[in-house]
């Protein structure tokens, strides 16, 4: 619910200053519940919108059929996302930023998928994201980003 009302803030202009935190670890990567936010989670997110991999139909964020298959070729198992209960992608406001980046079920596999590739640690008692040199080459690469 905040995020949504600093959402319609950000909207309306009243925010002057920068939000979230001061730490310039967390404002780069760091976990949102079970996902990828921050820096890193805002590029993965505007990568796969601009590749074209996802997109709005009806007021809902949509994996397109090339987006299927990119995850597929990524080692995501869609289908298998698709059989469980939970969305499969949604819009999730970065609070740091302002800005949308990847929730759902598919935001969740991207993270684990980083994880299981040792792209990424979770640092201890924190919520911020390490990127290993290798994972952050890779990410940038494949994303086409900076991470």
């Amino acid at each position: 619910m905040l995020e949504a009302l600093m959402g319609i803030t950000a909207g309306n202009g009243k925010i002057k200053s920068r939000t979230g935190p001061a730490d310039a670890a967390l404002r780069h990567s760091r976990v949102c519940y079970n996902h990828l936010a921050g820096d890193a989670g805002i590029r993965l997110y505007d990568s796969l919108v601009v590749q074209g991999y996802l997109f709005f139909q009806n007021d809902a964020l949509t994996l397109t059929p090339s987006g299927s298959a990119f995850a597929c070729d990524f080692g995501i198992d869609i289908e298998e996302l698709k059989a469980a209960r939970a969305v499969l992608c949604r819009e999730c406001l970065d609070w740091s930023e302002l800005r949308s980046h990847l929730a759902g079920s598919l935001g969740r596999a991207f993270l684990t998928r980083f994880e299981k590739l040792r792209w990424v640690k979770r640092i201890d008692d924190s919520r911020i994201i390490k990127f290993s040199r290798k994972g952050a080459d890779s990410f940038n690469s494949i994303f086409g980003v900076q991470a």
